[in-house]
This record gives C-alpha cells, structure tokens and sequence, in this order.
C-alpha cells in the first residue's frame, strides 16, 4: 500500500522540492499552504504522515500540532523550524511531534527521516520478535506498539513509546542524552534537549510524581535511568 504524505508549508519552492523528493521516494503526496487546511486534509485524507512547518499564515504550526494531538489517531509529525526557532521546536516537541528538521536542510535527509517515522509507526522492524516487557503495574507490548499502567492504557507518541521501551529493556543502565539521541532516534548528532523533552513527557505519563521520577531517574552529570519498580 502506498503510504500517503500531507505536506504543509506555505513557501511554494520549499513545498514544491519537498513533494516532488518525497514523490521519487514513493509516496502519494498532497500539499496544502495553511493551518486550517491542513487539519481538513488530516480528517479527509488520513495520511499516514505529516510534514509541518511552524511558520503558517493564519492558524500557526503549533496549534495544528496541538489540535492533531488533541483527536484519535495520532498521525506522525515531522516538524520544519527555522534554524533560530529553538524555543518553538521544544514547545513543538512537548507538543508530541516525533521528528524535526531546521530549515535549510536536505529534502534527502527529510525522506529518510520520513522513512524512520513511518517504519516506526508501522510496528516492529522486519525480523524482530514481538516482546512483551513488564515492570510492576507497567506493561509494554512491542508488536501492536502499546503500553498499560495499571491496566489503563498510556497515549504516547511514537518517540516517547520507542523511548519507554529502550529503558524498560535495560534496566538499571544509565544512557547519556547522546546515546539516547543515537539508539532511540537514529541521529549520531542533533538537539539533546529533544531527549530532555521526552523524558519530561514520559515522566508525567508514567510516574505518580512526576517531579519526584521513581522510574525514569536523573543521574546528575551523565544522563538517565531506568529503575525497576523490584529494585
């Protein structure tokens, strides 16, 4: 099945080199220029991805990604910021966009981004056996791509569910933000906020005090660790 693209941005030539890469990788791929567009795109056409720059007129990138993650489905994003938008691509990220690019960037790294998303997406990698990963009252099961905290199942994105599974399956090892950035994304560079953020989303998904982490712990200097609940 070929998977379908929304592309949203407003700059003609920059959507216009992006679709037609995108279309050369195999995607069916639509375009729209504004916000309010974009989320009548997402409930006719149900891509299967999003590509959405954060500078739109009218209803700004930002709300589209809130208001997408505000209704079921939870369509991949992959944000497009200017390179000095800092602020709003951690905002974007808290947001629960699962990728992003600054602009300018290469639309070839965009397709493999794209490619890294929806692979994700889709479940587990070609040759992996499904797992099912318990700890305490927490559940995650990796071939539907679903995760349980006392029976009641957690709403997460597709990098805070990659994320919670890499911790869950090493426990008790501390992982830098580095490492975090290259075995969970796929990136050997790149904003190690991205990782900060996460586990933020992840904290406030998963532990019953979100400013005092049981689970995913703090390891001043270094980085994170998951620390079962036997422990």
């Amino acid at each position: 099945m070929t998977q379908r693209v929304l592309v949203v941005d407003d700059d003609q030539t920059v959507s216009d080199v992006v679709c037609r890469y995108l279309e050369y990788a195999g995607y069916q791929v639509s375009h729209v220029g504004d916000g309010r567009a974009a989320l009548a795109a997402v409930a006719r056409q149900a891509p299967h991805l999003v590509v959405l720059d954060l500078m739109l007129p009218g209803m700004g990138g930002l709300q589209v990604c809130r208001e997408l993650r505000a209704t079921p489905g939870g369509v991949p994003i992959i944000m497009l910021t200017a390179l000095g938008d800092e602020a709003d691509r951690v905002l974007g990220l808290q947001l629960g966009a699962d990728d992003y690019l600054t602009k300018p960037f290469s639309p070839r790294e965009l397709v493999l981004r794209v490619g890294s998303v929806l692979r994700r997406s889709g479940g587990e990698p070609t040759g992996a056996e499904p797992e099912v990963l318990t700890d305490g009252d927490l559940v995650v099961r990796t071939g539907p791509r679903l995760a349980y905290l006392a029976g009641r199942e957690l709403v997460l994105t597709l990098r805070e569910f990659d994320l919670l599974t890499h911790l869950v399956r090493h426990p008790s090892r501390v992982f830098t933000r580095a490492e975090l950035l290259e075995q969970v994304w796929g990136w050997n560079f790149g904003d190690q906020s991205t990782v900060t953020v996460h586990v933020r989303r992840l904290r406030e998904k998963i532990e019953a005090d979100p400013a005092v982490p049981r689970r995913i712990v703090t390891v001043w200097g270094v980085g994170y660790r998951y620390q079962p609940a036997d422990a």
